[in-house]
Order: structure tokens, then sequence, then C-alpha cells
């Protein structure tokens, strides 16, 4: 069974409102309240150090070691840029992909990383993550190591985190390899794949953000489920067990009517493979197996989709075919 970081607030609420409803603002993620003491803390103040040192693995992605603190650490939040990075600019909210290894100052005592499990991938937001690292990695760039040490404020507040044996004192140490970002405005990065079937719908193979476009033909849908390439990534193929962080769009074959969508709504969608499993069948399908980095179109028989059950009051009706395109951006 893969661990869970310590830093989440809670595993992602995930896409359980595609619906059909057609309500763009419902297409995000949600987390549970925040692992720190307050559910609401003051912005830090950031500053250069103290900060403890590299040791050993100081390259890009290579797990680090690192030095005990010493003396005592600042009662403000020290971050520093280690490895510069030239990526994309990390805003609040934006969702990073990241590895990162967490200590005691006090102790030099680890008590989480991910370099040798896969890396975690998260929202810098309220709730999502320990606001330490929603401060201190805003305005970093992807590709760059970042350095921090978390005072408890914004970390885990008094009461500490006894999972972690971190108790309400302490000071955390972080070494963060910020791999990627992604915000509203991300798409597929893959190469254009032909889409030469007339009977299936043509999909737009914009890379700006904006919504593709769907075309679907004036003839009967599929039997049976059909997930191409449109945009063919150069990633890992998604597993079932995993968590993908996408931007998508659902149209009704019937009408061509969009019935959700998360493109120009300035909102990612989150969800675990399994979870979409009891939501959408078909879509889980479609997904999985396919490579990280792609855009998709997946084209949902009513037997894999809602069927005779429909969401009350929306677009999709009884029986309905349903189109969507997919931006496969990360998974976890």
């Amino acid at each position: 069974m893969r661990r869970r970081s310590l830093l989440l607030a809670a595993v992602p609420a995930g896409l359980v409102t595609l619906a059909g409803c057609g309500d763009k603002s419902s297409s995000s993620s949600k987390a549970s309240a925040s692992p720190s003491a307050s559910a609401s803390v003051p912005p830090p103040k950031i500053v250069d150090g103290p900060l403890p040192a590299i040791t050993a693995g100081t390259k890009f992605d290579e797990k680090p070691t690192v030095a005990k603190g010493s003396g005592d650490p600042s009662k403000n939040l020290a971050v520093k840029t280690v490895i510069a990075g030239s990526g994309k600019t990390v805003a609040e909210n934006d969702f990073i992909q990241a590895n990162y290894l967490g200590q005691i100052w006090s102790s030099a005592k680890v008590f989480d990383q991910s370099y040798d499990r896969t890396p975690l991938l998260m929202q810098l937001a309220a709730g999502s993550i320990i606001d330490g690292w929603r401060y201190g990695l805003a305005g970093r760039k992807a590709g760059s190591r970042v350095l921090m040490a978390v005072p408890p404020t914004w970390g885990y507040g008094s009461a500490g985190n006894s999972q972690a044996g971190i108790k309400g004192t302490d000071t955390l140490v972080f070494v963060v390899d910020i791999l990627n970002a992604f915000n509203s405005t991300s798409s597929s990065t893959g190469k254009e794949v032909a889409q030469s079937d007339a009977a299936l719908p043509k999909i737009g193979t914009n890379t700006d953000g904006k919504a593709p476009s769907i075309e679907i033909p004036k003839v009967d849908p599929p039997k049976t489920l059909v997930s191409n390439y449109v945009l063919e990534g150069d990633g890992a193929q998604v597993q079932s067990a995993q968590t993908v962080l996408c931007q998508f769009k659902g149209e009704v074959w019937d009408s061509g009517k969009v019935f959700e969508q998360t493109y120009e709504s300035g909102r990612l969608a989150q969800f675990s493979i399994e979870q979409m499993q009891g939501v959408l069948k078909g879509l889980a399908q479609g997904i999985t197996g396919k490579k990280v980095g792609s855009r998709i179109v997946v084209v949902t028989p009513p037997d894999l989709a809602y069927g005779n059950n429909p969401p009350s009051g929306g677009v999709v009706k009884k029986g309905s075919t349903l189109v969507f395109t997919v931006d496969i951006l990360a998974a976890m």
C-alpha cells in the first residue's frame, strides 16, 4: 500500500460532483481542515535563515542528507532557493509535483520523505498543505530546490503531529525539489496524433489552456468504450490505484451540449481513478493506461456513464452517450 504523505491535510475529495449539473465551479477538488493548530494564521515574515546545510545528495531531485540545526531556529519562516530552476513560477493555489524530505530541526530526525516513493502531487492552498509550504514555495520556479525551516505556527501548530513524532514546539526543516507546476492555464504537452476515424469526435489540439473544440459527427455513437490519443505525452501510464490531475470537458453526444468542464473555469480537477469508478466508470477506464502529458478523447456509452439514472435537471438524459476531452497533467 502506498504511504500517504504527512504533509497533506486530507486525501483529495476528488471530482465527486461530476454530475452534468453545469456548475463549473464544482470541478475542483476540496480538502478538509489544515493540520496546523489554527484554521487561519497570519502570513509569516520570510527570512533567509538560519538554515542547516545539505551535506549529501546535493543535486536536484537527489535524495538529500541535511545536517542538524545549529542553535535556535528563527521564529520566522526561513526559505532559501538552493538550486534555481527555470520553469513555471509557482503561485498560491497552483498544484505542484515535488519530491521532498522533512526532518526535525533539533534532532535531524527524518519524519517523512518521498524520494523512495513517488513524487507528491498537491495544491498550495489553505487547508490542503501546511502553511509553511503554501507561503514558502509561492514565487519559486519549477526545477528549483528549496530549503525551508518552518516554525510550529506554519507547520503543525502547538498540537504537533504524534504520528510523525513531531512536538508542538518543533521547527521543521524541508528540502523540496519542485518537479513541475500546474494551474488553470495548463494543457497537454503531447505530440499530435492523427484523428482519421470519421465516426468518432474530432478534438481540438490547442495547448493554450483554453477549451479544445469537440466536433461530434452526425452518426450513431459507438456501443463500446472508446479512448484514443489526441496529443500523446511521454509520461508514465496512469495506473488504476493513482490519483490524476487534469483538465477536461464533457459533452452529450446527441445534443453537443457541455455538461461540465474545467477549462477557463480557473480550476483543475483532481480525483482518484478508484473514486471515479464509482461516478463514471467509462471515464476512469478511459484514462487508465494512458500516458501522463496526453490529451485523450473518451466516448462513454450509457452503461459506463449514467445509464437510466442521469443527474436531475441537467443536460444529460437517460441513455446518453458522453464525450470527454481530457488533458492528463500529472498522476500520483
